[in-house]
């Protein structure tokens, strides 16, 4: 079952990047598609996902070690907690292909 979901972080476009390049290119097994947005608190993530499991697969392997990486190198001593994640109730998903 597909899994939505969307979460705001504190960061600006070149943390998140930082992140990203930890994360590496590999496409992560059961992404549909992922956004990031500009919001007032920083950058709204939105994701699809073939499954909740995917996501959290994803998150814990790949996402909370890349972070933590980033926020060490930035001086953090002790990691603040992850966003709450708010899941979203998919209607469709319309892209070209």
């Amino acid at each position: 079952m597909t899994y939505a979901l969307t979460y705001e972080v504190p960061a600006d476009e070149q943390m998140y990047q930082l992140v990203k390049d930890g994360i590496g290119p590999e496409t992560p097994e059961g992404l549909i598609v992922h956004l990031v947005v500009k919001s007032d608190g920083g950058l709204q993530h939105i994701g699809l996902w073939e499954s909740k499991g995917d996501w959290q697969r994803f998150h814990d392997e790949r996402v909370e070690p890349a972070v933590h990486d980033v926020l060490s190198a930035a001086g953090f001593v002790e990691m603040p907690p992850d966003p709450p994640v708010r899941e979203l109730s998919l209607v469709d998903v319309w892209s070209p292909g």
